[in-house]
């Protein structure tokens, strides 16, 4: 998830901005006023992106990891366990607010699917941990390596600990929905893989 920053996101006026304010969701909004339009945007802002690389970044993750997690879960049940991590993840993101008390960021609006993908991510890591992930290193040139998820999304949920903890407040970004959607995706995916291996036994 990302805030709603125009001059971060490279927009500063139009249609756009309203569209953010109206189905991003507004932390402030959803404390303070607890209506059904409030609570209806941890849903509608998981489709909002902020410009193309948002969005393309997202879906590059979600087709990569995102069929196999699918394939375990089934279709229904990865549909509801989407959307309720990217719920959590919203919710560890206004937490975050509160305990860094960033009264600016109450206000922004967040958007984004990377919450919810990145509850994909969690389930993906307790589910293939040793599956190997293709990844571009760039070491003068560029190699296609295979790294174990194990390594590869462990190395990407130490990036956000350490931004969600060092810098929470800068970038635009919301870490802290990431770790959020993570740990929740690692729960659900640990809950399925034991249901999986006693109904195996």
């Amino acid at each position: 998830m990302a805030y709603w920053v125009p001059d971060l996101l490279g927009y500063s006026y139009g249609n756009l901005q309203a569209v953010a304010e109206t189905y991003g969701l507004v932390p402030d909004l959803v404390i303070n006023n607890r209506s059904l339009t409030a609570y209806s945007t941890f849903i509608t802002s998981i489709f909002l992106h902020g410009n193309l690389l948002h969005l393309g970044s997202n879906m590059l993750f979600l087709y990569i990891f995102g069929d196999n997690v699918e394939d375990a879960f089934g279709h229904a049940r990865y549909l509801i366990f989407y959307f309720v991590t990217g719920i959590l993840a919203s919710v560890a993101h206004i937490a975050s607010l509160l305990y860094f008390n960033d009264v600016a960021g109450l206000d922004l609006p967040t958007i984004g699917a990377s919450g919810a993908i990145s509850g994909v991510l969690g389930a993906y890591l307790v589910l293939y941990p040793g599956a190997r992930v293709l990844t571009l290193v760039f070491l003068g040139f560029v190699y296609i390596v295979p790294i174990p998820a194990i390594i590869f999304l462990g190395y990407w949920f130490a990036l956000q600990f350490l931004s969600g903890t060092l810098a929470p407040l800068i970038g635009g970004v919301a870490y802290w929905a990431h770790i959020g959607g993570f740990i929740a995706g690692m729960f659900f995916g640990a809950v399925w893989r034991g249901r999986r291996r006693r109904r195996e036994f």
